[in-house]
């Protein structure tokens, strides 16, 4: 912080130490440090309960004739439905309190709905399994959605440019934490309830960071996070609807969460096989958890590593077009792969690189893509994008899922060959997204319109919606 020698020099060494990541000057170190910190605690909290939901998913068993690989499918279907109503409520809770409050209220509200999971599971509630699966669809969404959008109110479009690289570094940092925690616990004996309590945890420190970046944001004149405004009244598929540019990310999201989930379903598909080899009960259990977990942190590793080596990289010499259009090229070659007949350990690994890069070079992507926003359109326009069209990504990886299976019995190859066309289309999507964005880019920069949190002059209004 400026007004001391030693935080002065402290601050020096902290932008030494990072500079083979990214640039991260002097007055900027500290709150980059708390915002990496948060993002790591949301992520590590949030891969242990996604861990945690594998078994209590995948080895529900039957029910009227559907098994656990397709009823993880079929049940994120669900998910779009409570979106729906779910979405409104918040764009409403925010147009009438500050960020803090916000930040707060949502924060409390998914603890209380961990409790809620810990005390039905341990009461042997049924179907509780079911239920936290589509919850956790949710909260992982929100709770990271609601973490970029601060993150885009409080930097502008330069210090994002620069500082967004490093801070994702951490949410692939927790990513792999999480699962490994979770897979160690798995193996010790420790049921999955008990588990939950990592990730409300989580959620109360990430309160606290929220609150320590805050103090400093307040103490900032300049800063555009500074002014605690309340947002507009507009809703967020409104604001959706009046933008060519927010209606192409929202598509690249289905998109690639379309692609992705098929893929998902394909792994789950290999697993399921292998666990009904097993005795019934804990034995599956340990079995779908600790490959999950293993999967889980191999994926997370390798997206950290990508996340520090490459994307500032790719990020300074090819722009927002390397990391928007790195992810669909993997997945080509992936599931060009499994189409071929790859086997159980090179599909394995095909999902591994898709994931990792979709955690890492994806994940700065869709961060990137809000910087040239209104702050109306960053907490409301990205809650949506962020969520319900994500999730309708899974409702049509359910109804390719029913089709596939029920009424043309397709196999591991056909449903990568599914995806093989989805990946087309969303390329194509990419291409246009890329430039609306160059565009509004350079609209803003001959205008001289802030790209912060700010109000765009009349024009850049007007590419955004």
């Amino acid at each position: 912080m400026p007004g001391t020698a030693q935080s002065e020099e402290s601050s020096g060494l902290v932008e030494r130490l990072l500079r083979p990541f990214g640039e991260v000057r002097a007055a900027e170190a500290l709150t980059m440090l708390l915002m990496f910190a948060n993002i790591f605690a949301i992520q590590a909290g949030y891969n242990v309960l996604k861990t945690v939901r594998e078994p209590l998913i995948i080895n529900t068993g039957d029910i009227e004739g559907i098994g656990g690989a397709e009823l993880k499918s079929f049940a994120s279907a669900g998910q779009v439905l409570l979106l729906a109503g779910f979405i409104p409520l918040y764009g409403w809770f925010a147009s009438r309190v500050d960020r803090v409050r916000l930040i707060l209220g949502f924060n409390a509200f998914f603890v209380a709905c961990i409790e809620l999971f810990f005390v039905a599971g341990r009461a042997g509630v049924p179907y509780t399994g079911i239920a936290f699966f589509v919850w956790i669809g949710i909260f992982s969404y929100s709770v990271v959605a609601q973490f970029w959008s601060y993150a885009n109110d409080i930097y502008t479009r330069q210090q994002g440019e620069r500082l967004f690289p490093i801070i994702v570094v951490g949410m692939t940092a927790g990513a792999a934490l999480g699962p490994r925690i979770a897979a160690s616990l798995f193996e010790a004996g420790v049921d999955p309830y008990s588990m939950m309590q990592l990730g409300a945890g989580a959620l109360v420190l990430s309160v606290l960071l929220y609150w320590l970046v805050e103090r400093r944001e307040e103490r900032q004149p300049a800063s555009v996070a500074a002014t605690g405004a309340k947002l507009g009244g507009k809703g967020a598929f409104a604001l959706i609807a009046g933008s060519r540019y927010l209606i192409l990310i929202a598509l690249t999201l289905m998109l690639s969460n379309w692609v992705n989930t098929n893929g998902e379903y394909i792994l789950d598909r290999l697993i399921s096989a292998h666990a009904l080899t097993l005795p019934e009960g804990a034995l599956r259990d340990q079995y779908v958890g600790s490959f999950r977990g293993n999967f889980f942190f191999a994926v997370n590793v390798s997206a950290a590593l990508i996340q520090i080596l490459l994307v500032s990289r790719i990020v300074k010499f090819l722009g927002i077009a390397g990391v928007i259009f790195a992810l669909p090229i993997i997945a080509f070659g992936a599931y060009g792969l499994i189409g071929l007949g790859a086997g159980f350990a090179v599909t394995r690994w095909a999902k591994t690189a898709e994931n990792a890069t979709d955690y890492s070079v994806m994940n700065t992507a869709k961060q990137m893509l809000w910087l040239p926003t209104t702050r109306e359109q960053k907490y409301k326009a990205k809650q949506a994008t962020d969520t319900i069209f994500v999730r309708i990504g899974d409702l049509l990886t359910a109804g390719t899922v029913f089709v596939g299976t029920v009424l043309v019995g397709l196999g591991v190859a056909g449903f990568a060959t599914i995806n093989l066309a989805i990946v087309a289309a969303w390329l194509a999507v990419g291409w246009m997204l890329y430039r609306e964005n160059r565009d509004l880019v350079a609209l803003q920069a001959t205008e001289g319109a802030p790209s912060s949190g700010g109000i765009p002059s009349r024009s850049a209004a007007n590419q955004l919606g």
